[in-house]
């Protein structure tokens, strides 16, 4: 299992239940997969986006520190482009 560094955005109108559940929904969704979470970094929290998406002009941020495999991360990458409450997601190797 590789390390990865996984950072999405969560639309800022969600309230703080929502915010949560979803975030909790997609640990969950990494977990059940095989994957270990190792921290979850939510300093960023609700800032401007550098452009508008889906027309948001604001999102909260949340990053991610994780131990996946290519199954886990294919299973995150296909739930993901599909839930309504993520506005972008990004998937990197960490170097660390």
């Amino acid at each position: 299992m590789r390390n990865y560094e996984i950072m999405y955005i969560l639309k800022a109108d969600l309230d703080d239940a929502a915010r949560e559940a979803a975030m909790q929904d997609l640990q969950n969704l990494l977990e059940s997969n095989g994957a270990q979470v190792k921290a979850t970094d939510v300093k960023l929290g609700l800032r401007d986006l550098a452009y508008p998406i889906n027309d948001e002009t604001k999102g909260f941020y949340v990053v991610l520190k994780v131990s996946a495999d290519e199954t886990a991360l294919y299973q995150f990458n296909r739930k993901v482009k599909i839930n309504p409450a993520v506005l972008r997601h990004l998937v990197t190797v960490d170097q660390e």
